[in-house]
Protein backbone atom coordinates (compact mmCIF):
# COMPACT_ATOMS: atom_id res chain seq x y z
CA UNK A 1 0.00 0.00 0.00
CA UNK A 2 2.79 2.17 -0.30
CA UNK A 3 3.78 2.31 3.54
CA UNK A 4 7.69 2.12 4.24
CA UNK A 5 8.47 1.07 7.55
CA UNK A 6 12.10 1.29 9.76
CA UNK A 7 11.58 -2.39 11.29
CA UNK A 8 10.22 -5.14 9.98
CA UNK A 9 9.98 -8.54 11.90
CA UNK A 10 8.51 -11.60 12.76
CA UNK A 11 7.20 -12.88 15.99
CA UNK A 12 6.90 -16.98 16.29
CA UNK A 13 4.10 -18.57 17.96
CA UNK A 14 5.11 -19.45 21.89
CA UNK A 15 5.40 -22.62 23.49
CA UNK A 16 6.50 -24.89 20.40
CA UNK A 17 9.20 -27.68 21.14
CA UNK A 18 9.33 -30.78 19.07
CA UNK A 19 10.65 -34.22 19.92
CA UNK A 20 10.98 -37.17 18.34
CA UNK A 21 11.03 -40.42 20.08
CA UNK A 22 14.69 -43.08 20.00
CA UNK A 23 14.95 -46.76 21.27
CA UNK A 24 12.38 -48.72 22.39
CA UNK A 25 10.37 -45.51 23.62
CA UNK A 26 8.31 -44.20 19.57
CA UNK A 27 6.19 -40.74 19.64
CA UNK A 28 3.84 -42.03 16.73
CA UNK A 29 3.34 -38.94 14.19
CA UNK A 30 3.66 -35.12 14.75
CA UNK A 31 0.17 -34.42 15.54
CA UNK A 32 -2.61 -35.25 18.16
CA UNK A 33 -2.06 -36.49 21.55
CA UNK A 34 0.21 -39.90 22.36
CA UNK A 35 1.40 -42.01 25.57
CA UNK A 36 4.57 -43.57 25.37
CA UNK A 37 5.24 -46.76 28.05
CA UNK A 38 8.08 -48.99 27.82
CA UNK A 39 11.75 -49.67 29.36
CA UNK A 40 12.01 -45.87 29.76
CA UNK A 41 8.64 -44.90 31.17
CA UNK A 42 5.71 -43.66 31.09
CA UNK A 43 5.45 -39.88 28.89
CA UNK A 44 2.95 -37.70 27.54
CA UNK A 45 3.65 -36.31 24.54
CA UNK A 46 0.69 -33.18 23.47
CA UNK A 47 0.31 -31.87 20.23
CA UNK A 48 -2.70 -29.82 19.51
CA UNK A 49 -3.36 -30.19 15.61
CA UNK A 50 -3.17 -27.50 13.12
CA UNK A 51 -0.84 -25.22 15.50
CA UNK A 52 2.55 -26.55 15.77
CA UNK A 53 2.37 -26.77 19.53
CA UNK A 54 3.70 -30.02 21.40
CA UNK A 55 4.84 -30.95 24.56
CA UNK A 56 6.61 -33.87 26.49
CA UNK A 57 6.46 -34.81 30.39
CA UNK A 58 7.33 -37.92 32.40
CA UNK A 59 3.82 -39.21 34.35
CA UNK A 60 5.20 -42.58 35.28
CA UNK A 61 8.24 -44.47 36.81
CA UNK A 62 10.33 -46.91 34.29
CA UNK A 63 9.27 -50.10 33.77
CA UNK A 64 11.16 -53.65 34.01
CA UNK A 65 13.74 -54.39 30.94
CA UNK A 66 12.44 -56.16 27.76
CA UNK A 67 13.09 -59.35 29.82
CA UNK A 68 13.82 -59.74 33.69
CA UNK A 69 16.11 -62.30 34.29
CA UNK A 70 14.78 -62.52 37.89
CA UNK A 71 11.24 -63.03 36.37
CA UNK A 72 12.10 -64.66 32.65
CA UNK A 73 8.17 -64.98 31.48
CA UNK A 74 7.83 -61.00 32.05
CA UNK A 75 7.69 -59.24 29.19
CA UNK A 76 7.59 -55.54 28.65
CA UNK A 77 6.57 -53.78 25.00
CA UNK A 78 6.86 -50.55 24.37
CA UNK A 79 3.46 -48.91 22.61
CA UNK A 80 2.30 -45.67 21.94
CA UNK A 81 -1.54 -44.55 22.84
CA UNK A 82 -2.33 -41.83 20.58
CA UNK A 83 -5.10 -39.33 19.82
CA UNK A 84 -5.91 -38.70 16.51
CA UNK A 85 -6.98 -35.44 15.25
CA UNK A 86 -10.75 -37.00 14.35
CA UNK A 87 -10.46 -37.90 18.07
CA UNK A 88 -10.00 -41.73 17.34
CA UNK A 89 -7.97 -43.28 20.02
CA UNK A 90 -5.23 -45.38 18.31
CA UNK A 91 -2.65 -48.18 20.14
CA UNK A 92 0.20 -48.97 18.49
CA UNK A 93 3.55 -50.82 18.75
CA UNK A 94 6.81 -49.50 18.58
CA UNK A 95 6.52 -49.49 14.43
CA UNK A 96 3.42 -47.90 14.41
CA UNK A 97 1.58 -51.57 13.83
CA UNK A 98 -1.88 -51.59 15.36
CA UNK A 99 -1.47 -53.55 18.94
CA UNK A 100 -3.38 -56.33 18.70
CA UNK A 101 -7.46 -56.62 21.03
CA UNK A 102 -5.19 -58.59 23.76
CA UNK A 103 -2.36 -56.07 24.25
CA UNK A 104 -4.57 -52.93 24.21
CA UNK A 105 -7.17 -54.36 26.55
CA UNK A 106 -3.99 -55.20 28.91
CA UNK A 107 -2.95 -51.29 28.17
CA UNK A 108 -6.48 -50.30 29.53
CA UNK A 109 -6.60 -52.25 32.52
CA UNK A 110 -2.70 -51.41 33.75
CA UNK A 111 -3.45 -47.87 31.97
CA UNK A 112 -6.60 -46.91 32.33
CA UNK A 113 -6.52 -43.73 34.45
CA UNK A 114 -3.38 -42.63 32.64
CA UNK A 115 -4.95 -43.29 29.01
CA UNK A 116 -8.25 -41.56 30.32
CA UNK A 117 -6.17 -38.33 31.48
CA UNK A 118 -4.76 -37.94 28.63
CA UNK A 119 -7.37 -38.00 26.36
CA UNK A 120 -8.73 -34.96 29.00
CA UNK A 121 -5.43 -33.58 28.65
CA UNK A 122 -5.87 -33.39 24.45
CA UNK A 123 -9.57 -32.20 25.22
CA UNK A 124 -8.54 -29.40 27.50
CA UNK A 125 -5.51 -28.09 25.12
CA UNK A 126 -7.39 -27.81 22.12
CA UNK A 127 -9.92 -26.02 23.68
CA UNK A 128 -7.40 -23.58 25.47
CA UNK A 129 -6.11 -22.60 22.46
CA UNK A 130 -9.19 -21.85 20.75
CA UNK A 131 -10.00 -19.58 23.61
CA UNK A 132 -6.91 -18.14 23.43
CA UNK A 133 -7.10 -16.80 19.93
CA UNK A 134 -9.94 -14.33 21.38
CA UNK A 135 -8.12 -13.63 24.69
CA UNK A 136 -4.97 -12.81 23.59
CA UNK A 137 -5.67 -8.77 24.55
CA UNK A 138 -6.56 -9.68 28.20
CA UNK A 139 -2.53 -9.66 28.63
CA UNK A 140 -2.21 -6.36 27.82
CA UNK A 141 -0.15 -4.15 30.35
CA UNK A 142 -1.51 -0.90 31.47
CA UNK A 143 0.06 2.24 29.74
CA UNK A 144 1.01 3.31 32.98
CA UNK A 145 3.55 0.16 34.05
CA UNK A 146 6.38 1.80 33.61
CA UNK A 147 9.24 -0.52 32.83
CA UNK A 148 12.17 -0.63 35.04
CA UNK A 149 15.46 -2.45 35.15
CA UNK A 150 17.31 -3.99 38.06
CA UNK A 151 20.98 -4.13 37.44
CA UNK A 152 21.94 -7.97 37.66
CA UNK A 153 24.91 -9.26 39.98
CA UNK A 154 28.02 -10.38 38.82
CA UNK A 155 27.61 -14.15 39.22
CA UNK A 156 31.48 -15.54 39.29
CA UNK A 157 33.00 -15.38 42.49
CA UNK A 158 36.26 -14.12 42.79
CA UNK A 159 39.28 -15.75 42.75
CA UNK A 160 40.42 -17.60 46.28
CA UNK A 161 43.83 -16.67 47.73
CA UNK A 162 45.63 -19.63 47.99
CA UNK A 163 47.62 -20.37 51.47
CA UNK A 164 51.29 -20.52 51.10
CA UNK A 165 52.96 -23.79 50.83
CA UNK A 166 54.67 -24.41 54.52
CA UNK A 167 58.31 -25.40 54.10
CA UNK A 168 58.02 -28.16 56.26
CA UNK A 169 61.04 -29.92 58.26
CA UNK A 170 62.66 -31.16 55.08
CA UNK A 171 62.49 -26.85 54.05
CA UNK A 172 64.41 -26.05 56.77
CA UNK A 173 66.90 -28.34 56.22
CA UNK A 174 67.21 -28.63 52.52
CA UNK A 175 67.82 -25.44 50.93
CA UNK A 176 66.71 -26.49 47.91
CA UNK A 177 63.48 -28.15 48.69
CA UNK A 178 63.04 -24.49 50.02
CA UNK A 179 63.62 -22.91 46.97
CA UNK A 180 61.17 -25.45 45.37
CA UNK A 181 58.57 -24.31 47.65
CA UNK A 182 59.07 -20.82 47.70
CA UNK A 183 58.91 -21.05 43.91
CA UNK A 184 56.08 -23.02 43.83
CA UNK A 185 54.12 -20.28 46.35
CA UNK A 186 55.45 -17.36 44.47
CA UNK A 187 53.81 -18.73 40.91
CA UNK A 188 50.55 -19.77 42.70
CA UNK A 189 50.42 -16.17 44.22
CA UNK A 190 51.24 -14.62 40.69
CA UNK A 191 48.58 -17.33 39.04
CA UNK A 192 45.99 -15.58 41.90
CA UNK A 193 46.96 -12.35 41.11
CA UNK A 194 45.98 -12.65 37.27
CA UNK A 195 42.97 -14.04 38.03
CA UNK A 196 41.98 -11.47 40.50
CA UNK A 197 42.66 -9.02 37.60
CA UNK A 198 41.03 -11.08 34.63
CA UNK A 199 38.15 -11.33 37.37
CA UNK A 200 37.74 -7.43 38.15
CA UNK A 201 38.24 -6.65 34.34
CA UNK A 202 35.01 -9.14 33.02
CA UNK A 203 33.06 -8.16 36.47
CA UNK A 204 33.44 -4.15 35.40
CA UNK A 205 32.35 -4.73 31.91
CA UNK A 206 29.35 -6.93 33.45
CA UNK A 207 28.51 -3.87 35.61
CA UNK A 208 28.59 -1.70 32.71
CA UNK A 209 26.38 -3.25 30.50
CA UNK A 210 24.53 -3.87 33.34
CA UNK A 211 24.40 0.22 33.50
CA UNK A 212 23.87 0.72 30.31
CA UNK A 213 21.00 -1.48 30.15
CA UNK A 214 19.45 0.41 32.92
CA UNK A 215 20.02 3.51 31.23
CA UNK A 216 18.83 2.39 27.99
CA UNK A 217 15.71 0.61 28.93
CA UNK A 218 14.69 4.14 32.08
CA UNK A 219 16.18 7.22 30.49
CA UNK A 220 17.36 6.37 26.83
CA UNK A 221 13.82 4.75 25.79
CA UNK A 222 12.32 8.26 26.40
CA UNK A 223 14.39 9.98 23.97
CA UNK A 224 16.13 8.00 21.55
CA UNK A 225 13.97 6.43 18.92
CA UNK A 226 16.60 3.88 17.60
CA UNK A 227 16.24 2.59 21.53
CA UNK A 228 12.56 3.04 21.73
CA UNK A 229 11.68 0.51 18.37
CA UNK A 230 14.64 -1.87 19.66
CA UNK A 231 12.85 -1.43 22.85
CA UNK A 232 9.27 -2.06 21.37
CA UNK A 233 10.29 -4.74 19.11
CA UNK A 234 11.61 -6.88 22.07
CA UNK A 235 8.72 -6.22 24.07
CA UNK A 236 6.22 -7.91 20.98
CA UNK A 237 8.70 -10.58 20.57
CA UNK A 238 8.54 -12.13 23.98
CA UNK A 239 5.01 -12.53 23.62
CA UNK A 240 4.00 -15.93 23.10
CA UNK A 241 1.56 -15.19 20.13
CA UNK A 242 -0.52 -17.94 19.14
CA UNK A 243 -0.25 -17.79 15.09
CA UNK A 244 3.33 -16.51 13.55
CA UNK A 245 2.83 -12.70 13.03
CA UNK A 246 4.71 -10.30 10.88
CA UNK A 247 4.99 -6.57 12.60
CA UNK A 248 6.57 -3.18 11.31
CA UNK A 249 7.35 -0.31 13.26
CA UNK A 250 8.40 3.00 13.24
CA UNK A 251 8.76 5.51 15.66
CA UNK A 252 8.32 9.12 14.50
CA UNK A 253 7.69 12.66 15.61
CA UNK A 254 10.64 12.44 17.83
CA UNK A 255 9.45 9.57 20.00
CA UNK A 256 5.53 10.88 19.89
CA UNK A 257 4.09 8.70 17.46
CA UNK A 258 4.66 4.86 16.91
CA UNK A 259 3.32 3.80 13.77
CA UNK A 260 2.64 0.19 13.17
CA UNK A 261 1.63 -2.21 10.14
CA UNK A 262 0.56 -5.68 11.17
CA UNK A 263 0.39 -8.88 8.83
CA UNK A 264 -2.86 -10.62 10.05
CA UNK A 265 -3.06 -13.93 9.86
CA UNK A 266 -5.90 -15.40 7.38
CA UNK A 267 -8.73 -16.57 8.30
CA UNK A 268 -7.64 -20.37 7.18
CA UNK A 269 -5.04 -20.64 9.50
CA UNK A 270 -8.38 -20.55 12.47
CA UNK A 271 -8.40 -23.56 14.29
CA UNK A 272 -12.01 -25.33 12.48
CA UNK A 273 -12.73 -27.69 15.96
CA UNK A 274 -13.19 -27.68 19.46
CA UNK A 275 -13.40 -31.17 21.91
CA UNK A 276 -15.45 -32.67 24.30
CA UNK A 277 -14.79 -36.07 26.05
CA UNK A 278 -17.68 -38.72 26.33
CA UNK A 279 -18.19 -40.21 29.80
CA UNK A 280 -17.49 -43.90 28.62
CA UNK A 281 -15.07 -45.28 26.60
CA UNK A 282 -11.60 -44.18 25.45
CA UNK A 283 -12.57 -41.42 22.67
CA UNK A 284 -12.03 -38.13 22.13
CA UNK A 285 -15.35 -36.16 20.77
CA UNK A 286 -14.28 -33.62 17.83
CA UNK A 287 -16.42 -31.34 16.48
CA UNK A 288 -16.61 -29.18 13.81
CA UNK A 289 -16.79 -25.78 14.83
CA UNK A 290 -19.66 -23.89 12.30
CA UNK A 291 -18.42 -21.45 9.59
CA UNK A 292 -20.18 -18.46 12.04
CA UNK A 293 -18.64 -19.69 14.87
CA UNK A 294 -15.10 -18.97 12.83
CA UNK A 295 -15.52 -16.09 11.44
CA UNK A 296 -16.28 -15.12 14.86
CA UNK A 297 -12.94 -16.27 16.50
CA UNK A 298 -11.23 -14.61 13.36
CA UNK A 299 -13.01 -10.98 14.00
CA UNK A 300 -11.69 -11.52 18.10
CA UNK A 301 -8.66 -12.50 17.39
CA UNK A 302 -7.55 -10.06 14.81
CA UNK A 303 -9.11 -7.09 16.88
CA UNK A 304 -7.23 -8.79 19.81
CA UNK A 305 -3.66 -8.31 17.92
CA UNK A 306 -4.46 -4.58 17.55
CA UNK A 307 -5.05 -4.24 21.13
CA UNK A 308 -2.26 -5.87 22.45
CA UNK A 309 0.29 -4.12 20.18
CA UNK A 310 -1.29 -0.91 21.14
CA UNK A 311 -1.30 -1.51 24.47
CA UNK A 312 2.54 -2.55 24.87
CA UNK A 313 3.38 0.51 22.91
CA UNK A 314 2.04 2.57 25.58
CA UNK A 315 3.86 0.27 28.10
CA UNK A 316 7.03 -0.13 26.85
CA UNK A 317 7.26 3.76 25.54
CA UNK A 318 6.39 6.23 28.20
CA UNK A 319 7.08 9.23 25.49
CA UNK A 320 4.78 8.17 22.53
CA UNK A 321 1.22 9.85 22.87
CA UNK A 322 -0.31 8.13 20.10
CA UNK A 323 -0.26 4.83 18.06
CA UNK A 324 -1.02 4.80 14.73
CA UNK A 325 -2.00 0.71 13.87
CA UNK A 326 -3.11 -0.65 10.39
CA UNK A 327 -3.54 -4.66 9.96
CA UNK A 328 -4.09 -6.22 6.75
CA UNK A 329 -4.40 -9.69 5.82
CA UNK A 330 -3.93 -11.75 2.29
CA UNK A 331 -6.87 -12.46 0.08
CA UNK A 332 -8.01 -13.27 -3.23
CA UNK A 333 -8.87 -10.32 -5.64
CA UNK A 334 -12.69 -10.76 -6.30
CA UNK A 335 -12.38 -9.49 -10.22
CA UNK A 336 -9.73 -11.01 -11.05
CA UNK A 337 -8.54 -13.96 -8.37
CA UNK A 338 -4.98 -12.29 -7.65
CA UNK A 339 -3.67 -12.33 -3.75
CA UNK A 340 -3.35 -9.07 -2.49
CA UNK A 341 -2.36 -7.41 0.69
CA UNK A 342 -5.48 -6.00 1.85
CA UNK A 343 -6.34 -3.78 4.77
CA UNK A 344 -8.86 -5.15 7.05
CA UNK A 345 -8.75 -2.37 9.91
CA UNK A 346 -6.39 0.75 10.94
CA UNK A 347 -6.72 2.86 14.30
CA UNK A 348 -5.87 6.00 15.37
CA UNK A 349 -5.39 5.92 19.92
CA UNK A 350 -4.25 8.66 21.94
CA UNK A 351 -2.41 7.91 24.98
CA UNK A 352 -4.79 10.24 27.14
CA UNK A 353 -7.80 7.56 25.63
CA UNK A 354 -6.21 4.55 26.53
CA UNK A 355 -6.07 5.18 29.85
CA UNK A 356 -9.47 5.33 30.04
CA UNK A 357 -9.87 1.61 30.14
CA UNK A 358 -9.93 -0.42 33.05
CA UNK A 359 -6.80 -2.74 32.67
CA UNK A 360 -7.48 -4.59 35.89
CA UNK A 361 -10.97 -6.14 34.05
CA UNK A 362 -9.75 -6.98 30.59
CA UNK A 363 -11.62 -9.95 30.83
CA UNK A 364 -14.91 -8.10 30.98
CA UNK A 365 -13.86 -6.09 27.66
CA UNK A 366 -14.95 -6.30 24.13
CA UNK A 367 -11.91 -5.74 22.12
CA UNK A 368 -14.12 -5.71 18.90
CA UNK A 369 -16.31 -2.29 20.24
CA UNK A 370 -13.38 -1.06 22.73
CA UNK A 371 -11.18 -0.20 19.37
CA UNK A 372 -14.45 2.09 18.23
CA UNK A 373 -13.94 4.14 21.10
CA UNK A 374 -11.20 5.52 18.67
CA UNK A 375 -10.66 6.91 15.26
CA UNK A 376 -11.16 3.48 13.13
CA UNK A 377 -11.47 2.70 9.75
CA UNK A 378 -13.22 -0.40 9.21
CA UNK A 379 -16.11 -2.49 7.05
CA UNK A 380 -16.82 -4.83 8.93
CA UNK A 381 -20.72 -6.58 9.09
CA UNK A 382 -22.01 -7.64 12.47
CA UNK A 383 -20.86 -11.45 10.87
CA UNK A 384 -17.28 -10.09 11.08
CA UNK A 385 -16.78 -10.27 7.78
CA UNK A 386 -14.11 -7.56 6.25
CA UNK A 387 -14.42 -5.24 3.38
CA UNK A 388 -10.81 -3.88 2.24
CA UNK A 389 -9.78 -0.52 3.61
CA UNK A 390 -7.89 2.36 2.98
CA UNK A 391 -5.25 2.75 6.17
CA UNK A 392 -5.39 5.54 8.36
CA UNK A 393 -2.65 8.15 6.95
CA UNK A 394 0.00 8.87 9.96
Amino acid sequence: MGLRFRRSFRVAPGLRVNFSGSGASLSVGPRGASLNFGSRGTFLNTGIPGTGFYSRERIGTPDAPVRSADKPGKITISATVSVDDDGTVKFLDANGVPLSADWVNRAKRQMGDKIRGLIEDCCQKINARVEALGRIHTHTPAPDERILYNPRTFPELPPIQPMPKPYGFLGWLFKSVKERIKTENEARDAAYRQGVEKWTSVKESFDAAECATKERIEVRVLTDTEVMEEMLEKALKAIEWPRETNISTEVREGGRTVVVDVDLPEIEDMPKTTASVPGKGYKLSVKEMSPVKIQKLYMEHVHGIGFRIIGEGFAVLPSVQEVVLSAFSQRPNKATGVVTDEYLYSVRVKREDWSKINFANLGALDVVTALERYELRRDMNKAGAFQAIHPLVS
